[in-house]
């Protein structure tokens, strides 16, 4: 008997012993169990993966209606915008024209005090001027003549 049967011989028990305890049904059992286990993670990545595809498509939903209420935004500060320019080019030209009617009447005043204090100059000069040809021919009897007449006319006006 030489080796290789005793070889042969050892090979067979151990198969044997191996059969006997259910090696191959624990084989069996670990490789089905970690077909379950990977089975298991693969509907898990599925569901996973469905579930980020939802979230992507809210969030681009969300982007969206965000990009058309920034759009909105946009275009009601824009139509306000136009709105307060055109309101202070208006109350702009309105305060011009109120300055500018201000800026003419003051000259009208200036031009009517100007005029009367022209005036006044005149009847100054002219009471000045008349008071000296009248004292210049005017005797006193002709002075005392025209203060009475002009009592005898104020009396009668104020009666």
């Amino acid at each position: 008997m030489d080796a290789s049967f005793w070889a042969l011989v050892g090979l067979i028990i151990f198969l044997g012993i191996m059969a006997y305890i259910k090696v191959p049904a624990m084989i069996a059992g670990a490789l089905d169990k970690r077909a379950d286990q990977i089975r298991n993670e693969l509907e898990q990545a599925k569901k996973l993966r469905e579930e980020a595809q939802q979230l992507l498509a809210e969030y681009q939903r969300k982007r969206k209606e965000a990009e058309a209420e920034a759009a909105s935004i946009l275009s009601a500060a824009e139509k306000e915008a136009a709105i307060l320019r055109e309101e202070a080019k208006a109350k702009t030209e309105e305060y011009v024209s109120r300055r500018t009617a201000m800026a003419e009447q003051k000259i009208q005043q200036a031009e009517a005090d100007a005029i009367n204090e022209v005036r006044a100059s005149a009847v100054d000069l002219a009471v000045a001027a008349a008071q000296k040809l009248i004292g210049d021919k005017v005797d006193s009897k002709a002075n005392n003549a025209l203060f009475k007449a002009s009592l005898d006319d104020l009396k009668t006006r104020l009666n």
